[in-house]
């Protein structure tokens, strides 16, 4: 993934709990209780990212993650018709998410976790289906693994020697 430093302060960040997970270890005094966060921020123009946070109180826990989302931000491109530019499968372990471009109209068609991620990032048309693992966190990071890997058509086309015109068509 391409991460770029983000100015925080800049953009208009909304954020979106995903998951909280109770975390325990037995230790010879007991059980400790802990927490784990996983968030993703975004501000809805083409700019997103996902973090996990731990800790032992769930504030302190949402904190963390935020922060890490905010470290971790990417930026990917939406096409005029606020989708993606070409179909594309993200891999995150053994999660595989599935994301295909739609035309005007179809709205974000995908499950929990990845579309927390769509959503933020800015789509308003995408279809998506996850396949192999279920784990929301992989999920989630599969989504952003694919979403970093397409290209915007003029950088393509740059790449090739050639018109966005010849690459489209």
């Amino acid at each position: 993934m391409k991460h770029t430093k983000f100015d925080a302060n800049s953009l208009e960040l909304a954020d979106n709990v995903v998951a909280i997970k109770r975390v325990t270890k037995v230790v010879k005094g007991g059980r400790n209780m802990r927490f784990a966060a996983l968030i993703v921020v975004g501000d809805r123009n083409g700019h997103v990212g996902a973090g996990v946070g731990k800790a032992a109180e769930i504030p302190e826990a949402i904190r963390k993650a935020k922060e890490d989302a905010i470290k971790n931000m990417i930026e990917v491109p939406i096409n005029e018709n606020g989708s993606i530019p070409y179909g594309y499968t993200g891999i995150y372990g053994s999660a595989h998410v599935l994301l295909k471009t739609a035309p005007e109209g179809t709205g974000i068609i995908a499950g929990g976790p990845a579309r927390s991620v769509l959503e933020l990032a800015g789509y308003r048309n995408i279809r998506t289906k996850s396949l192999g693992s279920n784990n929301k966190q992989n999920v989630v990071l599969a989504t952003l693994a694919g979403l970093s890997e397409i290209k915007d058509p003029a950088e393509i086309a740059r790449l090739r020697g050639k018109s966005v015109d010849e690459i489209v068509k």
